[in-house]
This record gives structure tokens, sequence and C-alpha cells, in this order.
């Protein structure tokens, strides 16, 4: 019988990583994609460097960063008395950054991909920075935005070098799928290692199969509205003519 724990703790693991790399992500995606300032490209390289980097790497680098001697493990212990490695906090924050340049590479596609004419005349109409945002910007990059969720969610599950570094092999506090594959397997239990890769396979397939089947769906629309908006153009440049 499977012990459906570390399933359960996946899922809530990369549900909490998924609402903090949504957020960070977009917005880090917009102001790259709509200011220009000196060192740019290095920024830049810094936000995608998880996603080059080998995991364990990476979690070395939180272990870092987040021990009681690093500075933010040591300022949050010594100071609130919160200790970050080796809880589930620590996991959640590894599938987060190993998570996060997904959802920002693809917000910036979707964000470059948006036509500024269509802000630009938000603009011209009167409405704010915020408000171009939410009701121009946001519609026209929705695709791209769902396609960096459902990739992101994907790899927080997935996650394993990062989060074995700092979160550790506990079990009901910070065992997950991907951990507990390798730990079963370690210790020669294939039945229950071979249940767990299924299940993490079958999830990520799902999630796969949904994002792409709802990307079918919405092609013809825009489609539609391409060849609509030719024909105005069309139109237009018809009257100009005359």
């Amino acid at each position: 019988m499977i012990d459906w724990g570390p399933v359960l703790l996946s899922l809530r693991v990369g549900l909490t990583a998924l609402a903090f790399v949504f957020v960070t992500g977009t917005l880090a995606a917009r102001a790259m994609t709509r200011r220009d300032f000196p060192g740019k490209d290095v920024v830049d390289g810094l936000l995608v460097l998880p996603l080059v980097l080998p995991p364990v790497v990476t979690g070395f680098l939180l272990l870092l960063l987040l021990g009681r001697n690093g500075p933010v493990g040591g300022f949050l212990e010594g100071s609130l008395g919160i200790r970050l490695l080796f809880t589930l906090h620590a996991a959640v924050i590894a599938a987060a950054v190993v998570a996060f340049p997904l959802m920002y590479q693809s917000a910036k596609a979707a964000f470059q991909g948006v036509d500024a004419r269509l802000e630009d005349a938000a603009r011209t109409l009167g409405a704010g920075e915020a408000r171009v945002f939410v009701t121009v910007t946001l519609p026209l990059a929705w695709p791209g935005l769902v396609a960096g969720t459902v990739l992101s969610f994907a790899r927080s599950l997935g996650e394993f070098g990062a989060t074995v570094m700092v979160a550790g092999n506990i079990p009901g506090q910070t065992t997950t799928v991907p951990l507990a594959i390798f730990f079963a397997a370690d210790a020669g239990d294939m039945r229950a290692a071979g249940t767990y890769a299924l299940v993490i396979s079958g999830l990520c397939m799902v999630l796969v199969v949904a994002l792409n089947a709802w990307t079918r769906r919405r092609k013809p629309n825009w489609q539609r509205r391409a060849r609509a908006s030719r024909a105005a153009d069309d139109r237009h440049s018809s009257v100009t003519r005359c």
C-alpha cells in the first residue's frame, strides 16, 4: 500500500512555490521587458541562472544563504528565532528557486509578444499603468502566463537536487515524491520507488496534456481575431488610398 504522504506533501510544496513564482516571475518579466538600465543583461542572466545550473549547485548556494552562518538564515535565526534549513519552508524555497526561471522566461516571451500600440492606445484614453497592465497586457499575454504556470508547477513537483540539500529527507515533513523515489530505490524497495515514479509521471503528463488541449482550443479564436485584424487593416488602407 502506497504512502500518499509524499504525494500530498509534493502538491503542497508545489502549489505554495507556484503562488510565489507566479507573482514574482510575472512582475520581474514585466519590468525586464519594459525598462532598460545598465547591467540589464547581467540581471537577466542571474534570474535565469537556476535553470542552467545543476540543482545540487543551486541547493549548495541556498545552503550557504539560508544556513545558520548565512546572511539570510543567520539574521532570521538570530533576530526572529526562525530556522529555515531542514523544514518544509526550505523545500518550498528550493522548489520556487528552481521553478522561477521557467515562469520568468515564459512571462517575458508573452509580454514581448504584446503589441505596444494597444497599450499606448489605452494610455491615450486616460488609463494608468496599473489599469493598462490589468486590462490590456495581462489578457493578451495570458496564454504565455498559463504555459509558464503549468511548466513551473511541474518543475516544482519534480525538484530533487536543491531540496535534498536544504530540506533533507525527514519523513512526514520534507520527504517529497522525488526524495521518496530516491531513498526507496536506495533501500532496495523498487516497488515503492516505481509506484511513486508512476504517480509523479502521471501528474506531470496530465498537466502537459491539459496545457496542449487548452492551447488548441484557444488557437482558432486567436486566428479569427488575427484575420479580423488584418481585414480591418486592409479596409483602412483601402479607405486611405481612396
